[in-house]
């Protein structure tokens, strides 16, 4: 029964992966496609809701499994309890890295005025667009210390019945 929220965790730390990659690949390549008009039509666009709206419910119920998963496997192999943990801290360091990073160059791309400060824009777009893609490796990292720990999990199970 518990790793149901194994799974959950795995699935939900997935689905923030591919948004996140999405946001590289589609969202970020439009806002600055052609500049300044994209990013006024992306501000525009983003008026009563952004990805924010997404990662604001979402990663904090990743992070919510992740600790859960630890807690549950506790007593399982120490192999997976470590892999569980890594994965944990690592969801938790992506949202650092989101708020101590991302956050301040969303307020630069989507709060300032464009009239005077084009060029602090087209480089947080550029950052952004960079440092996205590094976020996204660390989303996976942590899931593969997740699949690991349920691996474990299955191979220990098996020895032991």
């Amino acid at each position: 029964m518990k790793k149901i929220f194994l799974y959950a965790s795995i699935i939900l730390a997935s689905g923030l992966l591919f948004t996140n990659i999405y946001n590289s690949m589609v969202d970020a390549r439009s806002w600055s496609a052609a500049f300044p008009s994209s990013i006024q039509t992306a501000k525009l666009y983003y008026k009563n809701a952004n990805p924010g709206n997404f990662y604001r419910f979402f990663s904090p119920m990743n992070q919510i499994l992740g600790l859960l998963c630890v807690i549950l496997f506790w007593k399982a192999a120490k192999q997976a309890r470590l892999f569980l943990i890594i994965a944990f801290l690592i969801y938790v360091v992506a949202d650092i890295f989101t708020f101590a990073y991302f956050y301040p160059r969303n307020s630069i791309i989507f709060s300032s005025d464009i009239t005077g400060n084009a060029e602090a824009i087209k480089n947080a777009l550029q950052q952004w667009s960079s440092a996205n893609w590094l976020r996204s490796l660390v989303a996976f990292t942590g899931i593969i210390f997740s699949s690991s720990a349920l691996h474990t999990i299955y191979n220990r199970r098996i020895e032991v019945t």
